[in-house]
């Protein structure tokens, strides 16, 4: 069957420039902590015509995808140069996924990719996966994207095909097209993921947010958010983890859980959002939730609200991996906005707005987990009777 190659690619043509051209609408009402956009920032239909088609009639007469592409979603996110810029995972048809920055001039929608993904450097033992990059701009001039990078784990049997070594892979760049790769982090955990530089120098130090991990999947007895210091970035090396935010019985980080983006400072401490995992019959349930460290004692927890803070909702529990939100990045705007890049069931790439005034009085007025039904019952029995004692005009 022929095709007309021109008016196939028009059409294609069009229909993609609708997509990445479409404007954001704030969702309505909100929770009063943050509000949604209705649509994605990034899928995978928004990954460029010519990554994926072969673009000559001659050696593509039916203009087919040649490279598909599956999912666009846990993007690094950084302001730079005015523009808001994400790092994002895109993954192809193949399951490998690879690094490629989308630019917009808001940060809520018409994000477009640049020219040409990442060419990431290799180390002496090549990635075959890397994926989950965390984007921090140094106090040393740097800005240096750490990573997930897989391999697969040679003590494993040869019938057993999906048996991964996972470690925290670390890059640095000044421009986000040359990026100079360096050692993967030494620690002392069997495996590594969600691994995050701290912003500032600690005692002369670089200081990590690292996630101990017994194996590739479980957490294990290494379960919780680490910090740690190191004495370079070149050959990263953090030889003490010092678990600040544990697994806990009966919560939604019960089963694992990771620091997602750099903290923002703030005058009253350093706001942290993580993901948690909780195990359901319906399989894993990944949401996002919030605390807020000392300003001068990193490891010190101070205020930490009972439950998530951004749960997966209607269409966003679809997808790849479904019942799922993540997120490795968010924005601190200069206006005192905050922009969180989220991800919903590995598929496609979310915003939500907020302020750093909200996010302080969210994590620093909302209850902490009591840790049993009693507890929480209590809770809203205090609140109701405090909403007594007001007039409240409807």
């Amino acid at each position: 069957m022929k095709i007309d190659f021109e008016k196939r690619l028009q059409e294609l043509t069009v229909a993609h420039e609708k997509l990445i051209s479409l404007p954001n609408e704030e969702a309505v009402l909100g929770n009063g902590i943050f509000h949604r956009y209705k649509n994605p920032i990034l899928t995978a239909g928004h990954v460029p015509l010519n990554w994926r088609y072969d673009l000559n009639p001659e050696t593509n007469p039916y203009l087919m995808e040649r490279i598909q592409m599956n999912a666009a979603f846990n993007a690094g996110a950084i302001k730079w140069n005015g523009k808001y810029l994400m790092v994002v995972r895109v993954e192809g048809a193949d399951r490998k996924s690879f690094f490629a920055v989308a630019e917009s001039p808001n940060g809520i929608d018409n994000f477009r990719f640049w020219e040409k993904p990442i060419v990431m450097p290799q180390t002496d033992e090549p990635d075959t996966n890397v994926y989950d990059m965390r984007l921090t701009e140094h106090e040393d001039g740097w800005i240096y994207g750490l990573f997930c990078t897989e391999r697969r784990d040679p003590s494993a049997p040869e019938g057993d095909q999906s048996a991964a070594l996972a470690q925290c892979g670390i890059a640095r760049t000044k421009d986000f097209v040359k990026w100079e790769r360096l050692a993967d982090l030494k620690t002392s955990s069997p495996q590594q993921r969600n691994v995050v530089l701290h912003p500032e120098f600690v005692n002369g130090k670089y200081a990590l947010y690292t996630r101990p991990q017994d194996s590739f999947i479980e957490a294990g007895k290494g379960g919780g958010i680490a910090f740690g210091l190191s004495d370079s970035m070149e050959n990263a090396e953090v030889l003490t983890e010092t678990i600040l935010d544990k697994k806990v019985y009966h919560t939604v980080y019960e089963a694992k859980n990771g620091q997602g983006p750099a903290p923002i400072k703030t005058e009253k401490g350093w706001l942290h959002l993580a993901h948690g995992v909780r195990n359901t019959a319906a399989g894993l349930r990944y949401v996002l939730y919030m605390f807020l460290t000392d300003l001068n004692d990193l490891g010190k927890v101070t205020h930490k609200p009972a439950g998530y803070f951004i749960a997966p909702e209607k269409e966003e529990r679809v997808g790849d991996v479904s019942n799922v939100v993540f997120s490795n990045g968010w924005i601190a705007d200069d206006n005192g906005e905050v922009l969180i890049y989220y991800a919903s069931s590995d598929t496609r790439m979310h915003v939500a707005v907020t302020t750093v005034d909200q996010l302080l009085d969210y994590v620093i007025n909302t209850p902490e987990d009591g840790l049993t039904s009693a507890a929480s019952v209590n809770q809203i029995v205090k609140l109701i009777d405090q909403n007594k004692r007001i007039k409240v005009n409807a």
